[in-house]
């Protein structure tokens, strides 16, 4: 790739992690809470992917696209288990239980996350100044999420819905690089449709197994809606075609901006109040970004063994 290519890789990874961002907080809102529930995980997760699922199917037959080829299907399927079922269900069932702003705390591991399975599955290498950055940057993100979490004085007690977070964050990894790995042969817009259109059988019967059978809130129906359209369809045409372009390992890193973000779209969304220690720490992460990226390797392949490598 040019380095106008990667560029515009980033650029487009960032576009990505905005709208990912907001998928915290939409979630909240559509799960509601232990006082107030609303809809419940698995209806969010089938209902998002099946309401995908549809717009997949539209999109595929508008533009004619070919059948996956069988050396396509398993890193399709491995990103179905981890973007699809994995990362929503888990996550909808620890924001029963936590703030959005608890769960932020999570979201700085997944870059780092990210890149050490790209690292593992797609063979890339980067400088250890690369890895360096990429610790220090979820420390940061760590450290900023501890210290709002004590300064609004619930402080940050490890509980059982830690563990489902830290499921969420693997998974979602899981299907950012299984993803990348098959968008520069079918495309960024193809992979997601196909990993939707994949899932129907399973997701279709489970949404309406699932449907709620109490009254819920036209803010949690419409939260659906955007964790269905944008943070299940949309937003990946930018992710997987900016992980492909600007490489993944490079752009995983704009992942440490997420929780951010998260707190941003949580002012008008959840009524929280936005704070100045969040200005300067979002300073601070977004220079250890750009430190990272400007150490980072051209992604390149590492030599592996003939059986590990993907045809």
């Amino acid at each position: 790739m040019s380095q106008r290519e990667q560029n515009l890789g980033m650029c487009l990874g960032l576009l990505a992690v905005v709208v990912f961002a907001v998928t915290l907080p939409m979630t909240r809102l559509a799960t509601g809470t232990t006082d107030d529930p609303q809809l419940s995980a698995w209806f969010i997760t089938f209902g998002r992917a099946a309401l995908a699922g549809a717009l997949s199917i539209a999109f595929l037959l508008f533009t004619r696209s070919p059948w996956p080829t069988p050396a396509q299907r398993k890193p399709l399927f491995f990103a179905l288990l981890g973007n699809v079922i994995g990362f929503p269900l888990l996550l909808g069932f620890a924001l029963r239980h936590v703030t959005s702003g608890h769960a932020a705390v999570f979201t700085a591991l997944l870059p780092l996350a990210t890149a050490a399975l790209s690292a593992w599955v797609l063979h890339l290498r980067a400088r250890l100044a690369f890895w360096v950055c990429a610790v220090l940057g979820a420390l940061l993100v760590v450290a900023f999420s501890l210290l709002r979490a004590y300064q609004q004085g619930s402080g940050f007690v490890p509980e059982w819905a830690d563990l489902l977070l830290l499921g969420a964050i693997l998974s979602a990894a899981v299907g950012y690089v299984y993803g990348a790995q098959v968008t520069p042969s079918l495309g960024a817009e193809r992979v997601i449709c196909w990993v939707c259109v994949m899932a129907l059988p399973l997701t279709v019967p489970g949404a309406l197994w699932n449907w709620p059978q109490q009254a819920i809130h036209a803010t949690s129906w419409l939260a659906l809606g955007y964790v269905g359209v944008f943070s299940m369809w949309a937003g990946f045409f930018a992710w997987y075609r900016g992980l492909a372009m600007g490489g993944a390992l490079r752009v995983s890193q704009l992942q440490l901006l997420q929780p951010f973000f998260s707190i941003l779209a949580a002012v008008p969304l959840l009524g929280e109040s936005l704070e100045v220690m969040t200005l300067g720490f979002a300073l601070a992460v977004v220079a250890v970004v750009f430190v990272g990226k400007r150490l980072s390797m051209p992604t390149m392949p590492a030599a592996a063994p003939d059986e590990e490598k993907v045809d």
